[in-house]
Parts: C-alpha cells; sequence; structure tokens
C-alpha cells in the first residue's frame, strides 16, 4: 500500500466541526490569512524561507482557540512556532490575534495533521511537537480514534531533531495511562521524567482559562514529556 493510500484509508482522530465564524474571525481569515497561512500542497517546508530566519522550530498539533500558541510565541519571539487547527473558528481567532499583537513568528495550517507531517514537514526537523489536550474519545469503542498510537508516534518520532522533545498533555486519566503506555514503548524516545512517571507542568506550558477552571474543580492534569533519542 502506497503512503498515500494509508493516509486515505485511516481512521481520523477529529470530527471537522466547522461553526460559525464571528465577523472578527472571518475578517482576520481574509485579511492575515496570506501572511501567516501555510501553502496547502505536498511541497516540503522550508523554514528558513517560511519565517524568514533560522530558529528552533516549534508545531503545536490541534492548538484550539491559540491561547496557548499565542501566549508561547509572545514569549519565545527567539522559536518559530507552527500551529495545526482544523476548526475554522479557531483558526480565526488565533490569526485576529496574532495579526493584532504583530506576532511574526507563528504560521498556521488547518490541514489534517497527519498530511502536514508526511507531506511538508521535514524529517528531524522540529524541535519540539506540542499536543495538548487531544480529544480524549472517552468512550471505550473510540479508543481506536485517538490520535496517540504507535504510528503516530513513529511520524513524530522521525521529524524530530535527535533530543528534540515531544510534550503532551491531557485531563482525562485514563487517556494518560493510554499515552504512558504507547509512549512508553516506544524506543526512539525517552520518558525525561522516568518511565511509568508523569512530568510537572513546564514554566513554558501556559496555564489555560480551561485548565484554571478545572484545577479549581479538582480536576487533574497530566504533563508527559519525552526526548528523542
Amino acid at each position: 500500500m502506497s503512503e498515500r493510500e494509508d493516509l486515505q484509508r485511516r481512521v481520523r482522530s477529529f470530527v471537522r466541526r466547522e461553526g460559525r465564524l464571528t465577523p472578527g474571525q472571518a475578517r482576520a481569515l481574509e485579511t492575515w490569512l496570506p501572511e501567516y497561512g501555510i501553502p496547502k500542497n505536498d511541497e516540503p517546508l522550508d523554514f528558513a524561507s517560511l519565517f524568514g530566519r533560522n530558529a528552533p522550530t516549534l508545531l503545536e498539533i490541534g492548538f484550539g482557540n491559540g491561547d496557548t500558541l499565542l501566549e508561547m510565541a509572545a514569549n519565545h519571539p527567539e522559536w518559530n512556532f507552527i500551529g495545526i487547527e482544523v476548526h475554522r473558528p479557531g483558526v480565526g481567532r488565533l490569526l485576529m490575534h496574532a495579526g493584532e499583537r504583530g506576532l511574526t513568528n507563528i504560521r498556521v495550517s488547518s490541514r489534517d495533521a497527519i498530511e502536514v507531517l508526511e507531506q511538508q514537514v521535514p524529517d528531524a526537523s522540529l524541535e519540539r511537537v506540542m499536543l495538548y489536550f487531544p480529544d480524549p474519545w472517552p468512550k471505550k469503542r473510540h479508543h481506536k480514534r485517538r490520535i496517540v498510537q504507535p504510528e503516530f508516534v513513529q511520524r513524530i518520532a522521525r521529524k524530530l531533531a535527535t533530543n528534540g522533545e515531544f510534550h503532551l498533555a491531557t485531563d482525562w486519566e485514563n487517556y494518560a495511562e493510554h499515552m504512558l503506555h504507547v509512549m512508553d514503548a516506544a524506543d526512539d524516545f525517552k520518558n525525561i521524567a522516568g518511565k511509568g512517571q508523569y512530568s510537572p507542568r513546564p514554566d513554558d506550558r501556559p496555564l489555560t482559562k480551561f485548565e484554571q477552571r478545572g484545577q479549581r474543580l479538582g480536576h487533574g492534569v497530566w504533563d508527559l514529556i519525552y526526548r528523542r533519542r
């Protein structure tokens, strides 16, 4: 089976929910997407050309409303950030705020993350991949839809530079256990907290409003950080 056929046949980890764009989000997509958007083609990206400089490049998969990515980009102008999100209102919201704040170190894609990884991201090119609060697919019959699977982890390993990091976080304990099992079994990665252990939230992962609300309600959050061997 060819790689393209594999991409077409695989079980998707998301449902594309378009939602309603606010006028501001719609304007942002029209105004800022030409500047911040990544071309929707299958050509490998040249990060130096994409950002106009050479700098460590970090990738967030599924950035939601964009708050974490925006704060990280503002706090670390020395890093390049790529964000992937299929939900257009979230993309519009991030573009609106990135444009208003004049951030120049963000680029965004609204394609399927697996397609971006396979077709556009060069091997060994990323300093860090971030996967924060992905859809947990809590029902057992839907667990096959969870994005963290051995095949996905192998893809991430190929795209990370040696000693690059894969940082995951979830507020579903069962999904955290699943992530830990899959990641600890991956030969290409080392758990920086020690096998079978979770990591404390690092200072450079912003605490989201959603997470703060969960903490007040007594909900747990589990961070996992793995280093590419």
